[in-house]
């Protein structure tokens, strides 16, 4: 299981790119591998993107690796049957299979579609009223708050966020690959392996027979 969030350089998967990458490896209820990286993209990131997340230029020139090493490091740890964990976890998955339809473009589309992936704000949006940002949910779940909008300290956010949900109601695996998305807006890009259910809000935590993977079935 490997929890993970990722900063990058705009909103667009398809012309913009990943500027730190950050993920939590867990098995058997264990921590066992931690990875935070800045990428060095050869080019200027926007001031909104650094005023948002405090990532400069000089700290992606001067610390950055290149993106092919950060490719080839995803390649690695997403074997096959790995659950993958984010928070809104359909913007960073576009632009995870992006990162690597670059550099294994062969492979790519292989390598996402024999992982499993989880998104939590769908989990969420079944338990809480509106909003669902990440920082929503940490004080909900009464998480000490961390520095948020660097990848590292969200993802750390996340797996406990995500501990607190399991002790809440142990149903998360019902969620895997199933997203909820805002039925007032379409799903601009729908990847094949993952189950797009239109999902409303909620100004309560549902009932386990009423759950958004239970609408489906």
């Amino acid at each position: 299981m490997i929890f993970f969030d990722t900063e990058t350089s705009g909103l667009d998967f398809r012309s913009n790119r990943i500027i730190e990458l950050a993920m939590f490896t867990v098995c058997d209820g264990e921590v066992v591998d931690t990875y935070d990286e800045f990428i060095n993209i050869g080019e200027p990131i926007p001031p909104n993107i650094l005023e948002m997340t405090g990532i400069t230029n000089k700290m992606l020139r001067e610390e950055g690796i290149d993106e092919r090493t950060v490719a080839c490091d995803l390649k690695k740890r997403l074997t096959p049957g790995t659950l993958m964990v984010a928070h809104n976890c359909q913007f960073d998955l576009l632009f995870v299979y992006a990162l690597l339809k670059r550099h294994f473009p062969l492979e790519a589309d292989e390598i996402v579609q024999n992982v499993n992936w989880l998104d939590t704000v769908t989990v969420l949006k079944d338990r809480k009223k509106y909003p669902h940002k990440l920082i929503d949910a940490v004080e909900h779940y009464n998480i000490e708050k961390v520095n948020f909008h660097r990848a590292i300290d969200d993802t750390k956010a996340l797996y406990y966020v995500a501990l607190a949900m399991k002790r809440e109601r142990d149903d998360l695996k019902e969620y895997i690959n199933i997203f909820g998305y805002n039925p007032k807006y379409s799903v601009r890009y729908r990847l094949p392996f993952i189950i797009y259910v239109a999902q409303p809000f909620n100004n309560f935590m549902t009932s386990a027979d009423n759950i958004l993977p239970n609408k489906i079935k």
